[in-house]
């Protein structure tokens, strides 16, 4: 489709690739938009500078249809929230822990192709250019002390321990490895070296140039939060409201969970044992000994849900029906995560599982996580945004995610997978409940911390009165009923990334809101593979605007 406002999607997509060439590497933009991102003040107001101008001539064009509508309402939005943040300085607050810029620096490398010579060239440039983005990164750094806008302790102490890591477990090694004694073998070597170097220098830099100006509370207070909650939800936050109504829906899953057990107990002879012993009796029973193991049983659930759902709940576009799995050795990242396929389709979607170091695996809870990364979750909906074709702008393909509304499918995902009665294998349905009840945990954590709410009463006697890092983790093992090896980073990222732990819970609350509006409109003639492919080739919308655009208005 051709049309101002696409065109401008367009035109603002490429000019954004060129300001951020780590942007247009992770995105899969074909262009020679350079390697290195420049991370420091003068170039993040030059991007900021493009979103402004941008959204005034957005909102100087006429729309010219539906489709135009539908882009100037999402790209307006996002860019709105995006400016919001920024203008609030939260620009100089650069480090989140652990899915942020450390984090992102190894997913750059890692979504290089290696098939041929000069692709490999392309990864020795993204290692390379580390050193270099993590010396504008600091100067973004130094700005935040300058104007006191700085990050808490916890994300510089965890933040440190990360880089570190990256240096110690020496994580392109892999990559080094895999190319063996090729021409570059010695250029790549040398950059990795050299970024490997540049990670540990900026362990030490945290740990000692920045750690005495950090902020002292992990909680960012309420309008900081809204800002934030706003930018992840694509909506207005009624913090309160969404407080107590997290409470509410933990209360409602652990009474499913306890019915659950309860005939998990009596299928296994275990009659009378609680939920803790039916729990150690699937991790005993239910588990993976070793890495190859798997990743073949994560390889074939994943493909085994992509050929159930094609053609009878979704028509799977066949772009889609590729999709890579891979183990991650060393991360940080307490669970597991999904990138989309590039923007021209060579790239496939993938989703990465962290092993930490684990050598068992409880797969009966990691079944519902397979269908929120893969299918029918992030893999269909992220991946439709790259196959619609012409209804949606390269805007809305590329750049505009929404987490509400991206994690909010995703746990819709796991709801649809229950409706369709996939969780047969022993304990797995207990792990889908048990991992929605983590989702209003987090709710309620997220919330609460940041904002210092009252645990209520109830939960007060139980865990204490006023939130920290200890009564967060508590509520998290206890009530989320966590796995040991993600607890801590979970918590670490509630604090580094607000408003983000809330959209999956409240995202999932706005789809099947939508759903149950829709089936009450069509009645009988409700036919969910329609209502699925309309919602998916909208694209990403925000939470407040997700109900009327399903309604077509």
């Amino acid at each position: 489709m051709s049309s101002p406002i696409f065109d401008l999607a367009d035109e603002y997509i490429t000019a954004y690739a060129r300001l951020h060439p780590m942007f247009a590497g992770m995105a899969g933009i074909k262009g020679d938009f350079g390697v290195a991102s420049d991370l420091g003040p003068d170039a993040v107001e030059d991007r900021a500078r493009l979103d402004r101008e941008t959204l005034a001539r957005l909102r100087a064009l006429e729309s010219a249809g539906s489709a135009d509508d539908l882009a100037r309402l999402h790209m307006a939005e996002r860019l709105e929230s995006g400016l919001a943040l920024h203008d609030a300085g939260e620009w100089r607050r650069a480090l989140r822990v652990p899915y942020g810029f450390i984090q992102t620096l190894c997913s750059y490398v890692d979504l290089a192709p290696r098939r041929t010579e000069g692709e490999w060239r392309v990864l020795v440039a993204r290692i390379r250019a580390i050193p270099e983005m993590f010396a504008t990164w600091r100067q973004t750094m130094n700005a935040g002390i300058d104007e006191g806008q700085t990050v808490a302790l916890l994300q510089v102490v965890e933040g440190a321990k990360q880089a570190r890591r990256n240096a110690e477990v020496r994580v392109f090694d892999k990559h080094v490895d895999a190319y063996g004694d090729g021409p570059q073998a010695r250029d790549l070597r040398e950059a990795a070296d050299a970024a490997y170097a540049a990670f540990a220098s900026a362990a030490e830099y945290l740990e000692r140039a920045y750690a005495p100006h950090a902020a002292a509370k992990d909680g960012v207070g309420e309008e900081r939060y809204l800002l934030h909650a706003r930018a992840t939800l694509g909506a207005d936050l009624d913090a309160r409201d969404a407080y107590a109504w997290a409470w509410d829906e933990l209360h409602r899953i652990e009474d499913e969970m306890a019915a659950e057990a309860d005939h998990i107990a009596a299928s296994a002879g275990l009659s009378g044992s609680g939920l803790d012993e039916v729990i150690a009796h699937l991790d005993a029973t239910e588990t993976l000994a070793d890495h190859e193991a798997y990743l073949a049983w994560l390889r074939e659930k994943h493909h085994g849900a992509l050929e159930a759902l094609n053609g009878v709940h979704f028509d799977i576009d066949p772009r889609l029906l590729e999709l890579d799995v891979e183990l991650v050795q060393g991360s940080s990242a307490g669970s597991a995560y999904y990138t989309g396929p590039s923007e021209d389709l060579s790239r496939p979607g993938r989703t990465w599982w962290p092993v930490a170091e684990r050598e068992r695996f409880a797969v009966w809870g990691e079944l519902t996580t397979v269908f929120h990364e893969g299918v029918p979750g992030h893999h269909l909906q992220i991946g439709q945004t790259k196959v619609a074709g012409d209804g949606l702008s390269r805007f809305a393909k590329v750049f505009g995610s929404v987490s509400g509304h991206a994690e909010g499918w995703a746990l819709y995902a796991e709801r649809l997978s229950d409706e369709l009665g996939w969780f047969t294998d022993p304990g797995t349905r207990l792990g889908m409940l048990k991992g929605s009840a983590l989702r209003a945990a987090r709710v309620a954590i997220d919330i609460g911390w940041h904002l210092d709410l009252p645990l209520p009463a109830a939960e007060a006697k139980r865990h204490g009165e006023r939130w920290d890092f200890d009564v967060a983790l508590e509520v998290l093992q206890q009530r989320g009923r966590i796995a040991g090896h993600r607890a801590r980073p979970e918590i670490v990222r509630y604090a580094g990334w607000p408003g983000q732990a809330i959209c999956y819970k409240l995202g999932e609350r706005a789809w099947i809101a939508a759903r149950d509006e829709a089936k009450a409109a069509a009645g009988s003639d409700f036919d969910i593979k329609d209502w699925h492919t309309r919602a998916l080739n909208l694209g990403p919308v925000g939470l407040d605007n997700l109900a009327a655009v399903l309604r077509g208005e």
